[in-house]
């Protein structure tokens, strides 16, 4: 008898799954969460892999008696704007095998994630979201964050996608005019503002498996981040750490409160903490597997990813507690210092002769118009660093920034 796993929103990371499950004969039904996929996922979406593919259509109830028919073994979300319509899904169609339902608005809307970090006692940062910039004024002058540096963001995009932070004693008003009304990169319009206190610390991202309410921890990696303007989050650097370092110590406790606090039972679940003097804070956590091409380095610095975590627990019932570190990998981000042509891309050409290099990707080349970096959408391109010797990784990461600061891109004249 066939057996079948349903995907929602199949796209960006998601996309490894039908491969995946493929490999333990189990199909992927994929379930589209609307008709037009986002426009950053369009290249990541390949129907050509799925033989029975649904699109969401308002009726819920019609879309999971359809479902039900393939009597699945689980209902998934293969991207962040899956999560949500996975979280109606799942207890329609398969009982029992997703997360606290009552809480589903906190593993997407980082709002509702603040509160629920709030009613479970969760240490988090200050933060107000609302429709109305009065409104937040005033609650920036009562809890004496008036003044402060802030982060100004939408509650539901992804990507870093509009986050600006505020200089001390600036005015957030304009960021907020820049991100109210607009449609954001995953296709909802940003209807409120969220506003919090700006964190200073070492930010680490924290990828788990959780299964039937026990969380396993698949990796941990620390970032390195810049700032450009008003526009924070820009990564450099990505590296992975060993399940006994002292900084995974510290954030893995706290981050299992975090996933209790939002109700995360079953899958995939991507947090993001700040570490800052007065311990670990919550930037966001997100309840589907890491995207970016995370699943692949991550892979290759632990032997196993999330993807291979879910197809291991969904099919045969499997669960691991922690990873191995294997080796060594680093992620290193190129960006581009501004729009224009790229006139000199040769001067990254030779980063395969880098004695830890394994992989590169480039968005162009010399003679090519490339946008400057504002968040991970906009990135210029990676090197992938990985080997067994810590130090030979870190001398060719410092070459790779080097190679970087020579990037020439020409800003194009205006028309007549």
């Amino acid at each position: 008898m066939q057996r079948y796993a349903v995907v929602v929103d199949p796209v960006g990371t998601g996309q490894e799954y039908p491969a995946a499950f493929g490999e333990f004969g189990v199909e992927v039904v994929a379930v589209l969460a609307a008709a037009e996929v986002p426009e950053p996922y369009r290249p990541s979406w390949h129907p050509e892999n799925f033989q029975h593919i649904h699109v969401f259509d308002g009726n819920l109830a019609g879309l999971a008696e359809t479902l039900r028919g393939y009597q699945p073994i689980c209902v998934i979300p293969g991207s962040e704007t899956g999560v949500e319509l996975a979280d109606a899904l799942v207890d329609l169609v398969v009982p029992g095998t997703g997360n606290e339902p009552d809480l589903a608005p906190a593993r997407r809307d980082k709002w509702a994630m603040a509160q629920a970090m709030a009613s479970a006692g969760v240490p988090h940062p200050r933060q107000l979201c609302s429709d109305d910039p009065d409104t937040i004024d005033k609650w920036l002058r009562e809890t004496g964050l008036s003044g402060d540096r802030l982060v100004v963001k939408p509650p539901k995009s992804a990507g870093t996608d509009n986050v600006h932070i505020v200089a001390a004693g600036g005015d957030w008003r304009p960021m907020f005019d820049q991100i109210y009304g607009r449609i954001n990169k995953v296709g909802l319009r940003n209807d409120a503002v969220l506003v919090e206190e700006f964190m200073s610390g070492t930010e680490y991202m924290i990828d788990s498996y959780s299964a039937d309410g026990k969380h396993g921890l698949v990796d941990v990696c620390r970032y390195t981040k810049s700032q450009r303007g008003d526009r924070i989050g820009l990564y450099e650097l990505v590296d992975f750490l060993p399940p006994d370092h002292p900084e995974v110590m510290a954030v893995w406790p706290y981050t299992q409160q975090v996933l209790d606090a939002v109700g995360v039972r079953n899958g995939c679940g991507h947090t993001e903490v700040i570490v800052t003097a007065d311990g670990p804070r919550l930037l966001e956590v997100g309840t589907r597997p890491a995207g970016g091409g995370h699943q692949m380095i991550t892979k290759l610095a632990t032997g196993t990813n999330q993807i291979q975590r879910s197809v291991a627990h969904r099919v045969h019932g499997d669960f691991q507690e922690s990873y191995e570190l294997v080796q060594f990998v680093c992620s290193v981000v190129i960006s581009a210092p501004r729009s224009g042509i790229w006139r000199n891309a040769e001067v990254l050409a030779d980063v395969d002769s880098l004695k830890t290099f394994w992989a590169k990707y480039f968005v162009g080349g010399t003679g090519d118009l490339v946008a400057a970096t504002e968040d991970i959408y906009t990135y210029l391109g990676w090197v992938v660093l990985a080997s067994t010797d810590e130090q030979a990784v870190a001398a060719d990461y410092r070459r790779i920034k080097e190679l970087e600061q020579q990037i020439r891109i020409d800003p194009v004249a205006p028309a007549d």
